[in-house]
Formats: structure tokens, sequence, C-alpha cells
């Protein structure tokens, strides 16, 4: 008992300590949880009244900057420049959406686990230098914006999202594996800007009508320049600002797409045309001289009854949609050369002491593959104007059918001996037959009668001397390359009556001789027919623009007479295709300085000889060959070609028999085509990998 007594006494004891220890540190403990609370308090009112400083003081600066940390939140939103379509219906140009990749590495680095993960997404996902990206977040760690990758495709920007996915779902099961909080992929500062790239589905196909766009959406040439601003949209804009509550808002203004173009252009006609025109491009290619079959080679297919422009085309050509790119035409060390050269602006050749304008030789060579022969050059048109100045003559009453005049191979006018291009002469010749057989000598004689001040008046009225005003750009101006009543003397008027000693561009010939042909109306060359919006409803129709009329119908119907005359047997036989009638007039001008022995050869043709519809005019300046005079046949074939292929497709049928051999001619081009397909079908099966698949 004693024992047990003295315990309880100790832990009494004991008890009575600790209770004395609590008892005496228990005002000190006060004390300083008194004066914790006192720090806290004053804490808290310095910063509420910093707060109230800042707010009353520096509000609008650090809204900024809010702002501006939000800034991937900002954005321009881009336009959809518009289609340009063919007459019907097809694609000729159109905008795809592109995304570039933005890093912003301020977010990135945020968190230090963000660092591989984000940059092993972009080295997976797209194609891009990755030490140079760790080198600029390196310098720049705060960045907000970093372009590391440009135009990627809608393809590679969901299969980087599906890569994100994919990370996030395999960061998930591992942290449900080690039963530890999931942070996730950490793949960080990573967002797409949008924008628009310019794709031509047919890549070289009508690239001298619809030219290319460069930076900014600008158009370049052709119907992307002329139409730029129907084209054109305007950008909308996505931005952030903070209300009243300082809550970040975001407000979006829409962007307003382009406008489409419905062009003139049948994309089946243009194909055809650009085929026969490679096909002769590569015939004479180095014939005579290193080089292209021709200096220029060019072709307009027009509607004759409404000036609407079908087809337009030259061996030059381009990739619209990389415009800059001379690899199929150039090694790449006759680039670089080129690069280095400089040059005449004007002239392409070495520059002189008087030169002022240089460029490099390249600029120039890009310029003259942008260049549209058909409306920018000028030549003179030859003996495709004889039945121009026919025309004035039976307007004005001054020559009569049976009316008749002696080509002896030479007259002299002004002092000069002025020839015909059959020297020996053509004899007794009449009113079909100068144009049939394109005497020189019957034209001077003629145009004798009219006289110049009415002879300079037709120029004017068929609108030689005047732009044509066709929708596309670079027309060539013409005042200057005609001559007035006042420097129209007698050899000049000579001269003139059989196309030369004057200059025209290929629109204004295909414009006017289309009215010599369609009873005597001349139409504004046109090459776009409507404007559409972006769900395609009609904004504008562009209806056919008759100018004047040139001549009466019955002087338009005997201009016909005689130019079938010329198909049928005179110097344009070669242009005849088989099984269709067609009238037309073969063209042969020597270009200045004169002598050179170097010349533009032509022929305009339209179908069916008794109606006419469509016209097609060639234009061969200084073809590949020795004898250049003498090369009128190729543009007479060209024609031919154009004609075989492009009739059938219009459902404009046949009006003659064919002869067994043209009947043969055409089995063997068929026969042609059909094995020129199956080689080609043969040829890809055999280049495709062999497959796995063992169904029967």
């Amino acid at each position: 008992m004693a024992r047990g007594q003295n315990t309880r006494v100790n832990n009494q004891s004991s008890g009575n300590r600790k209770q004395q220890n609590t008892t005496r540190f228990r005002p000190y403990m006060r004390v300083k949880l008194v004066v914790f609370c006192i720090i806290v308090v004053l804490a808290i009112f310095v910063l509420v009244g910093r707060l109230i400083h800042i707010t009353s003081t520096s509000e609008a600066k650090y809204k900024k900057q809010v702002l501006s940390q939000q800034k991937y939140d900002s954005a321009t939103l881009p336009y959809k420049r518009g289609d340009i379509l063919d007459r019907n219906g097809s694609t000729l140009a159109y905008s795809e959406k592109v995304y570039n990749v933005i890093l912003d590495t301020k977010v990135m680095m945020d968190d230090e686990a963000n660092y591989n993960p984000t940059l092993k997404a972009l080295d997976s996902c797209f194609d891009v230098d990755i030490d140079k990206i760790k080198a600029y977040v390196s310098e720049n760690p705060s960045s907000q914006y970093y372009k590391v990758a440009k135009q990627v495709t809608y393809q590679e920007k969901t299969a980087y999202e599906a890569y994100v996915e994919q990370q996030e779902e395999l960061a998930k099961a591992e942290a449900e594996a080690k039963d530890v909080k999931n942070t996730g992929a950490h793949i960080k500062g990573i967002w797409f800007e949008e924008e628009y790239i310019r794709k031509y589905p047919y890549s070289t196909l009508a690239s001298d009508v619809l030219g290319f766009t460069g930076k900014d959406n600008a158009g370049q040439f052709g119907l992307e320049e002329y139409y730029n601003d129907v084209l054109n949209g305007t950008t909308g804009r996505e931005y952030g600002y903070l209300n009243d509550d300082s809550e970040l808002q975001r407000t979006i203004k829409p962007a307003d797409n382009g406008h489409s173009i419905v062009s003139t252009l049948d994309l089946n006609i243009q194909r055809i045309v650009e085929t026969v025109i490679d096909n002769y491009n590569e015939e004479l290619r180095d014939n005579f001289r290193a080089g292209d079959g021709a200096e220029n080679m060019a072709v307009i297919v027009m509607d004759v009854n409404n000036g609407s422009v079908l087809a337009m085309a030259t061996n030059k050509g381009f990739d619209c949609s990389n415009p800059y790119d001379l690899s199929a035409f150039y090694s790449d060390e006759e680039v670089e050369a080129m690069q280095e050269r400089q040059v005449d602006s004007d002239t392409g050749k070495e520059p002189t002491e008087e030169t002022r304008n240089t460029i490099s030789e390249y600029s120039y060579v890009l310029n003259q593959r942008w260049r549209n022969f058909c409306l920018s050059d000028t030549y003179e048109p030859g003996s495709v104007a004889k039945p121009f100045t026919v025309a004035m003559c039976l307007e004005e009453g001054v020559v009569h059918e049976g009316d008749t005049w002696l080509c002896e191979g030479t007259l002299y006018r002004g002092g000069w001996p002025i020839t015909c291009h059959e020297k020996s002469g053509h004899g007794i010749v009449g009113l079909s037959y100068s144009i049939q057989e394109s005497c020189n000598v019957a034209m001077m004689y003629m145009s004798e009668k009219l006289g110049a001040e009415k002879f300079a008046q037709y120029q004017n009225a068929f609108g030689f001397g005047l732009k044509s005003n066709i929708d596309l750009t670079g027309e060539a101006r013409t005042a200057s390359l005609i001559h007035t009543i006042d420097t129209m003397g007698v050899s000049e008027l000579a001269t003139s009556s059989f196309g030369q000693g004057f200059q025209v561009s290929m629109i204004q010939m295909a414009a006017s001789f289309s009215s010599l042909v369609n009873g005597g109306y001349l139409y504004q060359p046109q090459m776009v027919r409507q404007i559409l919006d972006e769900n395609g409803n009609v904004v504008k129709n562009i209806e056919p623009l008759l100018i004047k009329q040139t001549v009466s119908a019955s002087t338009s119907e005997k201009i016909v007479q005689y130019c079938n005359a010329t198909v049928v047997d005179g110097t344009g036989e070669k242009a005849k295709p088989a099984g269709y009638a067609i009238g037309g007039k073969t063209g042969t001008s020597e270009t200045i300085p004169r002598g050179n022995r170097e010349y533009v050869v032509s022929f305009m043709g339209y179908a069916p000889a008794e109606d006419p519809q469509v016209l097609v005019y060639v234009v061969i300046d200084r073809p590949n060959v020795e004898d250049q005079s003498l090369s009128t046949k190729y543009a007479c074939w060209m024609a031919r070609d154009i004609f075989a292929d492009m009739l059938p497709y219009m459902n404009i049928f046949m009006t003659e028999e064919l002869t067994e051999e043209e009947q043969q001619a055409i089995n063997d081009k068929q026969q042609a085509i059909k094995d020129d397909y199956q080689n080609k079908r043969d040829e890809a099966a055999a280049n495709s990998e062999p497959s796995n698949d063992t169904t029967p």
C-alpha cells in the first residue's frame, strides 16, 4: 500500500508541475500571437493600399500588360480570296486555308517540365530545324510569337492534334499506374495562325490569262491583277479586352471573303490550244537556232458574235503557283549566272554606256515569261489586214464586183519600188482574187482610190491605234504606231494597205476581224462574264459591250465570201481541217529593221464558213526556221489542228464528206491518243507498289 500511495503522490506532483509550466508560458505565447496578427493585418493594409494606388494611377498600363500576355487570343482573321472559274464552272484558281505554327516560349518556359515534350512535339509533327528553335528559346525565353513553321496543311495540323491527344492519354495512363497526380503531356505554348495560299489546279494552264498573286494577296498580271479588288476581301479581327470587372472579354469581327469571277475561258478549248502550241514549239525547237520554236507563238480563240475570249495562250507560260521558278527551262547554273549578269531592261541585251535602266538578266527573263504577247506586244499584221482594206473600199463604194487591177510584181509609190509577195506579178486581179492570193499591188491601187483621210478614219473605226479595253492588265498602247492623216504620205498609204508600216496587238486584230465576219459589229473583248459572292450567288452579270458597227452587213457578207475562197483555193489551203469548211486569211510581215530576214507569220480563221461562230488567230513571231518568209504554213497548220479538235467539242458538225486520206488521218490520230493513254496507264501500273491484297 505504501508503494501505491507513493506512486499516486508522485503522479500528482508531476501533473502539478506540467500545469505550472503551461501557466508560466501562456502569457508569452499570447503576446507572440498578438504581434503576429498585427503584422499580418498591417501587411494586408499595405497590399490593399498598394492595389488602390495601382488601380488609381496605372490601371490602363496594367490592363495593356494583361492583354499583351493574352496575345494569342488576339489575331487578324484572314479573308478568303475569291475563286477564278471558267465559263462552265471549272475552278482555275482558288484559295486554300493553311496554318503557321506559332511558339509562345513564355508559356512553354513557365514550367521546366514543358521544355522537352513541346520541342519533341514540334520535331515529330513538323518539318522544322529543332536546333534553331532551341537557340531561339534560349535567347528569347519571354517571346510570345515565334513562327516555327509556315503554311502547314490541315492534315499536318490534325496530325499534330492527334499526337497531343495521344501524349495526353499516355500521361494519364502513366499517372494512374503510379497512383500519382496527372500533370498532362506538358506540351504547351504551341498554337496556329490561319492564312490562305493561292492554288492553281492546272499549274501552267492559262497562266498568261490568270497571272498570279504575290505578298498580301496582291494580284500580279492577268485576271489576278485586273480583278484584284473584286477577288480580295476584308480582314477580320479577334481581340480581347478587359471589362469593368477586369475580366478578359473576346470580340470577333469576322472577315469578309472576296468575290469569285466566272471567266469567258473554256477550259477544254484552252487545253486544246496549249497542246497545239506545245507540239509546234517542240517541233521547231533548235531547228535553225538554239531555243524555242519561235520567239513567240500565240493564239486567241474568240466568239465572233460577242467578243468573249474562249482561249488565249503563248509558248512562254509559267507555273502560276510558283512563278519565280525557272528550273523547267534553265539549269541551276544558268539561273545563277542570269542573276549575276546585268542587261538592258528593254532589250535584255548587255547594257551599253547609254543604257540607264538595267536589271538582272534573271528579272528580265521572268518578266518575259509573265508578259502576255497577245496583249503586250505589237507587230505589223501583214496580209491579215488586206480584208480590212477591201472592206473600207467596198463600204465607200470606190471599188465594185468586177473591178480588176494589173499586178506586175512592183509598183512605185512615193519614189519607192514596193513589191508584191509574188515578185513576178499576179497578172489581172479581181476583188476576191486579191484577198485569195494576197496581192499587194491590188491593195495599193484600191487604197489610192479611197484616199489617206478615209483610210485613217476607217483604221480608227476598226480600233487600230486604240486600246481594246479588254479586262486584262498589260495591254499595249498603239496610238503612236499608227499613221495619222498628217503622217500618211503616198508610200505610207501604199504599205498600210497590205498591213505594213503600222503596228497592232493580237487582241485588237481578233476583235476587229470579228466585226468583218459577224455582220459588222465591233465588240469590246471580254474575259469575265459574271461576279459571284462566296455562296455562288450572282453579284453582277457582265454583258457583252457593243462598241460600234464598222461595216454594213452586205460588206461583211462579201468579206466572208472572199475569205472562204482563200481557204478553199488560196494562200490558206493548209488551214482547212478535215470535214469542215472554214474561212480565213494568212499574213506575213517583215520585222524592223528591214532586210534582217526575220518575219511574223499568222493566220486568222473562223468557222463555220457560212455562219461564223468562232475565230482562231495564230501568230508566230520569228519562227525557228531558215527561211521565215515561207513559214506561214506553220500558222495554218496550228489553226487547222485547233479547229479539228475544237469544233467537235463545240458541237459544230462536219459540213463536208471526208476523203479516204482524211478519214485515215483521223483514225491514226485517234489510235495515237488511245496508245498514248494506254502507255501512261501501263507506266503508272509499273511504277505503283505491288499490292498485298490476295482477295480473288
